[in-house]
């Protein structure tokens, strides 16, 4: 009977939680906690893991909570820009599959997705993380074009925040594939000795180059919910569904703000509302450079 009694008043508590998402919410935020039972400015646990994508040549997979994003890096050889000669390029592709969300439909493009492909191409820009002269092979002649194509594969809120760490997480583990260049300035992809046509082997002159990129400062960020008084950092897609009005906050280590971003939604934000958001930030960011950093260590020891 007792068991019972409890199934019904679960069952009680989730239609209620459908009917009426906004007073169920409210409950919960008048006593500081939210339905998970986290802290109202608490982030999700966060994983991520580098080389996830056999085939790339820089990957790696970032969840919070159950939003997951896996991210890759495929380069090309380009001819550079004639007004940047010794500098490559980055492209940026997020893609929201049909399994990634029941609110996702077969062959109908998700507005959500050019957004966030842009939003990632203006912090990877500003923030200065990536020298693009590192993408270069040689001045004038050739350079890396870096493809990045990032794929939610479950998208359960604050999907620019997992986009942006798997990114960060596919170039900290990008590897230059190595290459020799002819007296033409033609590259050449290497994959042991070169054969030549006569069956002799050709010892190619390597083109001088780094084995990885060099990061810069790196930019982390925290997607912010507001609802009256209430901050709900890290918010899962129901939360967003229910309150509408976020913020992104994007900071590099040193407290640098490298983008702000309120998409819209009803709500103000006032100049303390920014100022908390902003600090939950900077507290997230710290969480942030140590989960890559143990993702760096963890990949070295391999």
């Amino acid at each position: 009977m007792a068991s019972q009694a409890a199934l019904a008043g679960e069952i009680e508590v989730e239609a209620f939680r459908r009917l009426y998402p906004l007073q169920f919410y409210e409950r919960h935020l008048n006593d500081n906690v939210r339905p998970d039972a986290r802290p109202l400015g608490r982030a999700r646990a966060t994983s991520l893991a580098l080389g996830t994508v056999p085939t790339a040549d820089g990957s790696a997979m970032a969840k919070i909570g159950h939003t997951t994003m896996l991210a890759g890096v495929k380069l090309e050889v380009m001819t550079p820009a004639a007004e940047a000669l010794d500098e490559g390029r980055i492209a940026v592709d997020f893609q929201m599959p049909p399994i990634c969300s029941p609110d996702v439909r077969p062959g109908r493009p998700v507005d959500a997705a050019a957004v966030i492909s842009e939003q990632l191409s203006n912090v990877l820009a500003s923030s200065g993380v990536i020298n693009l002269k590192e993408l270069s092979i040689s001045k004038g002649q050739a350079a890396w074009m870096a493809y990045l194509d990032i794929y939610c594969l479950d998208a359960d809120g604050a999907l620019f925040d997992a986009a942006l760490l798997a990114a960060i997480g596919a170039f900290a583990h990008l590897r230059f594939p190595a290459v020799s260049m002819t007296e033409e300035g033609k590259v050449i992809p290497l994959s042991g000795d070169t054969v030549l046509e006569d069956g002799n082997k050709e010892q190619p002159k390597v083109q001088e180059q780094r084995q990885q990129l060099t990061l810069g400062k790196v930019p982390f960020s925290l997607t912010c919910m507001l609802y009256k008084k209430h901050i709900l950092a890290d918010p899962t897609a129901e939360e967003e569904s229910v309150f509408q009005t976020t913020i992104t906050v994007v900071l590099d280590p040193s407290g640098r703000l490298v983008s702000f971003y309120k998409p819209g939604g009803s709500a103000l934000a006032s100049t303390s509302t920014i100022q908390d958001c902003v600090a939950l930030t900077k507290y997230r960011v710290k969480e942030l450079q140590k989960i890559l950093d143990e993702a760096l260590s963890e990949m070295e020891s391999v």
